[in-house]
């Protein structure tokens, strides 16, 4: 399998966090690390600068970039692992007033390639989304969408991805797990904040897919030594991998909103709404009801109300009511992928529905790929390293790795959560972020969604991020936004740009407040 699969018990959901994801969990990487061996990363702090500027809105920005590496050391003080990052900071800035943003993209076993190549840098790679994108040569732009003009920006590589990696007697496993991740993050983010003068300048922290079950944790963990944030951006949110399971059929309850955004897209809707987000409070009522309570009942469900089910789920997601009952009333995301538009011959899209793939024949039970990964990929990769070389002068006989497999393959999902005992079997890390909301009552949350995103289903994001127990007085500290884009919401050029004028604000109101 190209990604690992788990079984999100908390959700009864089964997912991969994303390609940046995604926001990614991004796409596999199939480079052999044996050509690393006798490649050994920097021991020391490097750092490359080049200046540059960007129209954004209208008004041209001169920024610095730097590629570099940066220390981290373990508790002896010995060098632990080299740690990759390219920054964007604006010239003349004032680091008292000037805001901070960490940025990265998940896995486990994602470099933060698909974020910084794709939504907020100064420069972004152009595809053909959601179509897929032409081969070589790709095209890289100016991004009018920054968010340079708010915040500066820090990309950073988990180690063993990208360019980041051990050093000395420090192995991968020292890295791959829920909280050794976390405390590699941790110091690579101390670490830059020091060197660079960063310890009074506002701080956010923006994750993407598996980044999001990271930042949950690590702005916990940062602000535990005294580094308070800000903010907190969840873009494609995953934050339960094993805790509180009510039943498996909530992993299809979770997935019907998704469903029918899909079917909305692709017009499979007999009488299609005008608006998509009222016919969504539509299907999640539904969902959480009816749909729900004949799950419930398991196989003493009465026919008549199977049937009356059955009717209304097909109605919402387009697929037939035949279809529906001969699966038990339970259509696994995949299965519905390759059913949407089987009589087109076509597939759509995990980490994006609005993709289309062509399977090898029409008559599978799941699709042979998934057609938003491959449609992109290519593009990524290359726009990096055409990009890093040629604009920011950075040069490593390493390889960079956009993601890692033996990463995922060896990660420890245990988890040692805020105001918990004993560890947890696996990561569930809502805890930890409403524990952070807790102790800094100034902490702005901002949960950003795909409407389209088969990965990370917006409706489990808001079931786990409505059951953090949260006192009223700081329930209104959490912020949820949509968009009609899949698992990278900037993927679709208008979802960015408007994705970019919501961020404008929440950054303004949150650093003046």
């Amino acid at each position: 399998m190209r990604r690992l699969w788990v079984l999100l018990l908390g959700t009864g959901l089964i997912l991969s966090p994303c390609p940046s994801l995604l926001a990614k969990d991004a796409p596999a990487d199939k480079s052999a690390a044996s050509k690393d061996e006798d490649v050994q990363a920097p021991s020391t702090e490097t750092a490359v600068r080049t200046r540059h500027s960007v129209s954004i809105a209208g008004r041209s920005v001169s920024y610095t970039a730097t590629a570099g590496a940066l220390v981290i050391r373990d508790d002896k003080g010995q060098p632990q692992a080299s740690v990759f990052y390219v920054a964007y900071t604006v010239d003349n800035g004032k680091p008292e007033k000037r805001p901070v943003t960490f940025l990265y993209n998940g896995g486990p076993g994602s470099s933060s390639m698909w974020l910084h190549m794709g939504s907020f840098a100064p420069v972004r790679i152009e595809t053909a989304s959601p179509d897929a994108t032409a081969p070589a040569p790709y095209k890289l732009v100016a991004n009018n969408d920054s968010l340079l003009d708010k915040t500066d920006l820090v990309f950073i590589d988990a180690v063993g991805t990208g360019y980041s990696r051990p050093l000395g007697k420090a192995e991968g496993k020292d890295f791959w797990g829920v909280d050794q991740d976390i405390s590699a993050f941790s110091r690579a983010i101390q670490r830059y904040v020091t060197l660079n003068n960063r310890w009074n300048s506002p701080k956010f922290l923006y994750g993407e897919s598996y980044g999001t079950t990271r930042s949950a944790a690590l702005v916990d963990a940062l602000q535990d030594k005294g580094m308070y944030f800000n903010g907190v951006v969840l873009m494609s949110s995953i934050l339960n991998y094993g805790v509180r399971m009510p039943g498996y059929d909530e992993m299809y309850v979770g997935y019907v909103p998704s469903y029918a955004a899909a079917a909305w897209y692709h017009n499979k809707l007999a009488n299609k709404p005008a608006d998509l987000k009222t016919y969504l409070d539509q299907v999640r009522a539904f969902a959480n009801g009816p749909y729900a309570s004949a799950l419930a009942k398991g196989q003493d469900v009465p026919s008549a109300e199977a049937d009356a089910v059955a009717r209304q789920l097909a109605a919402y997601t387009g697929l037939p009511v035949d279809y529906i009952k001969q699966a038990n009333l339970r259509v696994d995301p995949s299965r519905f992928r390759k059913e949407l538009l089987r009589g087109e011959r076509r597939t759509i899209g995990r980490y994006d529905a609005r993709f289309e793939g062509v399977d090898e024949d029409a008559a599978g039970e799941v699709p042979g790929y998934d057609a938003s990964d491959t449609g992109i990929s290519g593009a990524f990769v290359t726009a990096f390293h055409d990009y890093v070389t040629g604009q920011l002068n950075y040069h490593s006989d390493l390889d960079y790795r956009p993601t890692f497999g033996d990463i995922n393959k060896d990660w420890d999902w245990k988890h040692q959560a805020a105001d918990i005992k004993r560890p947890l079997p696996t990561a569930y890390v809502a805890g930890d972020l409403a524990h952070a909301m807790r102790t800094n009552p100034h902490l702005q949350v901002l949960s950003v969604n795909g409407y389209y995103d088969f990965a990370t289903p917006f409706f489990i994001t808001e079931y786990d991020l409505s059951h953090m127990n949260l006192e009223p007085s700081l329930r209104g500290n959490l912020h949820f936004l949509y968009y009609p884009s899949g698992h990278m919401i900037y993927l679709n050029t208008e979802a960015l740009k408007q994705l970019k004028g919501d961020l404008a604000r929440y950054y303004d109101d949150t650093t003046h407040s």
